[in-house]
């Protein structure tokens, strides 16, 4: 028996279930399927533990810096309360209240490994082996997320290693980790367990910096303070092969200069690979395995008639969680025939890196936008030499950096290093979403003593005043 429904979605992560939401809420009849639970990546495994983790050192951290508050802190972050707060934040991996959710939108939750059989078709597999064939009549919606990619290194693919899953929900905390990566989960982890009390955390990265898709001085200000913390970060490391002796043993990680690391646990954190290579795609034209490419309406290109779109991390265009449901609302309003286009994943992808300093960005950097050939002025300033900045403690710095538009003197792009700075980012998107001058600007008032009074600073460093 074939049933048969509006929409089919696959995937019922954040963007999968915000998909189907927003086609139920159109009047769509919808279908989402889901393999594992209903919340997917971020709920259980990603963003939500990860924070989780990350909160206790944080606010710690945060104290210790302000006069007459420093004295109370006698301690370090209680491991157990933080892995028991990870666990609650997790909802400790039963989805049944996302199921509920789910099904208070009207959609229908079908549990299995979904996969395209041809055109608008899904063919379900339940964990007992049994099948069910799904029909969509307006389209189906790939939103399989990624997984963790490892890469070929030799010996390393032979050892018990952690990735991503991994180490955001682990039991014990490891007296030495090494990590892999100098990326977001890089270094969100590795100060995240430097706090829990790893005595020695490395991180090592290949490139010639921390977090190489945002401006220069990121790394340099948050390699700063991995400094203070105790983290030992090699960058320009290229690692040429990994070893454990036996399955608890210690693992070493040669270097291609020929150092050797040791540590207890090793942490890959070296990028994603999107999940579709067991999906079906060769039966529409595309190839497994690749992440599906979309036009801005997030409709597969190569498959004709239009039916089939992809949206989250599986289509390569902004792998976050927060991008990911913008698409799913896009792609809910363009099945109901609304004329939506996706704007956000060229101008404004935003990002947030939890870290102590945190790093806020949202657009291009000022290399990106050299690179598509745009006249572009860098405005900055220091995030400590406004008084809302100084007030959070002795010690709190950070920067804020604007790249503008020459011609049209608009925001292309903003990051921010510093306390609290991902509660910032909003209205640096807005700028540049609105593409609102730096003449205008000056009449948004930013309220004293608050740390907003940097848009003040950068507006001055405009006009050349300091």
């Amino acid at each position: 028996m074939v049933e048969e429904y509006d929409v089919i979605v696959v995937g019922g992560g954040p963007a999968g279930e915000n998909a189907a939401w927003y086609a139920r809420d159109n009047g769509l009849d919808v279908a989402l399927v889901e393999r594992e639970l209903v919340g997917g990546e971020c709920s259980y495994w990603a963003c939500m533990p990860s924070k989780a983790l990350l909160r206790p050192g944080e606010a710690l951290a945060s104290t210790r810096r302000v006069p007459g508050a420093a004295a109370a802190v006698t301690g370090g972050v209680d491991v157990e309360a933080t892995l028991g707060s990870r666990d609650a934040f997790s909802s400790h991996w039963d989805d049944k209240y996302q199921v509920q959710w789910v099904e208070s939108t009207g959609a229908t939750l079908i549990r299995g490994h979904g996969r395209l059989t041809g055109e608008r078709t899904v063919s379900v597999e339940a964990e007992d082996g049994s099948t069910r064939t799904l029909t969509a009549r307006r389209g189906v919606v790939v939103a399989t997320g990624s997984a963790a990619a490892i890469p070929p290194i030799e010996g390393l693919r032979d050892i018990r290693t952690w990735d991503s899953r991994d180490v955001t929900t682990a039991k014990e905390v490891p007296a030495r980790l090494l990590i892999l990566g100098g990326g977001v989960v890089g270094v969100e982890m590795a100060q995240a367990f430097r706090w829990l009390g790893a005595e020695q955390v490395t991180v090592v990265e290949m490139a010639d910096r921390l977090l190489t898709a945002e401006e220069p001085f990121v790394d340099e200000d948050l390699r700063g303070a991995f400094a203070e913390a105790g983290i030992d970060v090699r960058v320009a490391a290229k690692a040429v092969r990994a070893r454990r002796d036996g399955d608890d043993g210690p693992v070493t990680l040669k270097l291609a200069d020929g150092t050797e690391l040791e540590g207890d646990e090793l942490l890959v954190a070296t990028g994603r690979r999107p999940n579709t290579a067991d999906m079906g795609l060769d039966t529409v034209g595309l190839e497994p395995g690749r992440p599906i490419q979309t036009d801005d309406q997030l409709r597969a290109v190569g498959v004709d008639g239009g039916w089939l779109y992809a949206i989250g991390d599986v289509n390569g265009r902004a792998l976050l969680t927060h991008h990911g449901k913008y698409q799913a609302r896009l792609v809910g309003d363009h099945l109901a025939g609304k004329d939506v286009r996706a704007r956000a994943d060229h101008d404004a992808v935003v990002r947030v890196v939890f870290t102590d300093p945190q790093v806020a960005a949202v657009g291009l950097t000022e290399a990106a936008a050299r690179e598509q050939g745009l006249e572009v002025d860098a405005l900055s300033c220091g995030i400590g030499d406004v008084a809302g900045g100084s007030l959070l403690g002795k010690g709190v710095s950070g920067t804020a950096k604007l790249v503008v538009d020459s011609a049209r003197r608009t925001i292309l792009g903003a990051t921010f290093t510093g306390p609290g700075v991902g509660e910032m980012i909003h209205a640096a998107t807005i700028a540049v979403v609105s593409q609102i001058t730096l003449d205008d600007l000056w009449h948004a008032v930013p309220a004293f003593p608050t740390m907003s009074e940097v848009w003040l600073r950068l507006l001055e460093a405009d006009r050349g005043i300091s």
